[in-house]
Parts: structure tokens; C-alpha cells; sequence
């Protein structure tokens, strides 16, 4: 009988931990509940596009998607308001250093290539730029008067130019923003001595029209010299991919989840082959894809 007593209570024990089980519940997972997150207004237009193929994928699933200047996007992952942010660069080492301090536990990846645009009115004879002609404009010390308009003073595009292009240069005082990249196209497209810098995705024609695969009609889209070979390129996806067009960046999310929450699933969402298909109909470069680059010669005869 005593080793009956002794069976009994392992098993009453077992049951005990069992009951006791403490493992923290989450009100969301991979494929529901709700979450804010935060994505850089300049892709606005591939995100939507995105979160409409998740929500039919995952209908007790809500997304909700605030679309800022990067800064912003930044600010809200650190003061907690998004647990995942759509952005055009990683985590500095600082902020990295931050997320230590809060507890956070980051975790990014590159999602898409992509590309700036640079623009000008269908009067100007600037069709193709070198890097050293493009740095002037945004100085101020070109030889032709331009008006430089960006999309936000706080944008991902203005911190990109000051960072990669201009590396420690100050805009000139002929640099203004405008309140989005539509406002930057409309600009340009009215007046003849303006020069914009938006998101790739914008100077595409609509996908619904047969102009589908070309650039939009009512500006001209610059040709930029690529330093290495002395060649002028557009920001073609193949020239996007190759990193031939100069001004290429890439699109990350930054995740801080420590479980397998909402934010992941989406991030998961955004780096299968359906997100990846998306971001290669929009004109980006999918970076999660097999893709094969071939080069083509056209026969004239």
C-alpha cells in the first residue's frame, strides 16, 4: 500500500504543476488579434496592397498602419506605441544600445530594393545627371536655378540624400518640403525650374492602364550616372537589383516581439512568396525571392 500512496501523489503533483502552468497568455498571435504598427509613408501604396492580401488571408486578424516620416516611425518604436516599423535602415549601434536599456530584443530584415527618384519638369533639357551635378542642385551652387522639393523635412528620402549622397554637406537654401511624395509629382509637373526626390513606386504608371511597366507622363524621370562604370541608368527594378541606379536602398522591418505575435506574422507575411510577388508587381526588388537576372539582346533587324 505504500507504494500505491507514493504513485498516487506524483500523479496528484503532476496534475498540481500542470494546473499551476504560468507560461504568459497573449491576446494575439501569428495570424490574429490586433496591432498598431508603423510604416514610412513613402510606401504607402506596396504596404496597402499588402495588408489587403493579409486581411483576406487572415480575417481575425486587424492591422492598423500608420504611415510617418521615418523619424516618427522610429520614435514610435521606442516609446512603445509600435512593436514593428516599416523603414528604409537598421538600428544604429546607439539605438541599439537603447534597446538594451528598454528590454527590447530587435530583430530586422531586409525585405525589398528600392529605389529615389529623381524628377523634373517635362520642359527641362536635365534629363541625365551626374553625382557631382545632383550635389550641386541640392547646395544650391548648380549652375541652372532649381527648386528642390522633398516629401517631409523629416523623411527617410531626406536622410538618405544627407547621409549617402551629400555625406556632411547642408541642403542649400533652395531645398523646400512639400506634405508627401504626390505632392512632390504634382509640384514638379507645374513648374519648370523644380527638381523631386520620391519613392520609386510613384513615377510608375498605374498598373490598371496599358502604360503599365512605364514611367508616368506628366514629369520626366532622371537618368543618374553610376560612379564605377560611367553609365547613366533610370530606376529600373533590373538597375535597382544590380545596384547600377545609384541612389538604391532597402526596405526592413524592425520586429521587438518575444513571441510569436501579430507583428511576426505579418513580418512573416511580407517575406513569403505571396508578399514577395507584390513587392516584384510594385517595380521593387524582392530580397526574400529566387529571382534570376538574364541579360537580353534586341535583335533591330
Amino acid at each position: 500500500m505504500h507504494w500505491l500512496k507514493n504513485i498516487l501523489l506524483c500523479i496528484f503533483a503532476g496534475i498540481t504543476i500542470l494546473s499551476c502552468d504560468d507560461t504568459p497568455k497573449h491576446a494575439d498571435s501569428v495570424g490574429k488579434g490586433v496591432i498598431d504598427i508603423s510604416a514610412d509613408e513613402t510606401y504607402k501604396p506596396v504596404i496597402e496592397e499588402q495588408l489587403k492580401v493579409f486581411d483576406s488571408s487572415f480575417p481575425e486578424a486587424k492591422i492598423t498602419i500608420h504611415y510617418k516620416p521615418e523619424a516618427e516611425c522610429f520614435k514610435d518604436y521606442f516609446d512603445h506605441k509600435a512593436r514593428i516599423i516599416l523603414v528604409t535602415r537598421e538600428l544604429t549601434k546607439a539605438e541599439k544600445e537603447s534597446c538594451d536599456q528598454q528590454k527590447l530584443f530587435p530583430f530586422s530584415e531586409a525585405l525589398a530594393g528600392d529605389g529615389i527618384a529623381v524628377i523634373v519638369n517635362n520642359k527641362s533639357t536635365d534629363t541625365a545627371l551626374d553625382i557631382n551635378a545632383l550635389n550641386g542642385i541640392l547646395t544650391g551652387v548648380y549652375s541652372k536655378k532649381y527648386t528642390v522639393v522633398f516629401d517631409n523635412q523629416a523623411s527617410s528620402t531626406v536622410r538618405y540624400i544627407t547621409d549617402s549622397l551629400l555625406k556632411g554637406n547642408k541642403l542649400g537654401s533652395n531645398v523646400f518640403a512639400a506634405k508627401g511624395n504626390n505632392e512632390v509629382v504634382d509640384y514638379v509637373s507645374k513648374n519648370s525650374e523644380a527638381i523631386g526626390f520620391v519613392g520609386m513606386n510613384y513615377v510608375y504608371a498605374n498598373e490598371d492602364t496599358s502604360q503599365s511597366g512605364t514611367f508616368i507622363q506628366n514629369v520626366k524621370v532622371v537618368a543618374l550616372e553610376n560612379q564605377k562604370d560611367r553609365q547613366f541608368y533610370k530606376p529600373y527594378q533590373a538597375f535597382i537589383a544590380l545596384k547600377s541606379y545609384p541612389l538604391t536602398r532597402k526596405l526592413y522591418y524592425i520586429n521587438s516581439e518575444s513571441y510569436h505575435g501579430l507583428g511576426t506574422g505579418f513580418a512573416n507575411f511580407l517575406g513569403s512568396y505571396r508578399g514577395q510577388l507584390i513587392f516584384l508587381h510594385a517595380h521593387f526588388f524582392p530580397l526574400k525571392a529566387q529571382i534570376t537576372i538574364r541579360e537580353a539582346k534586341i535583335n533591330n533587324q
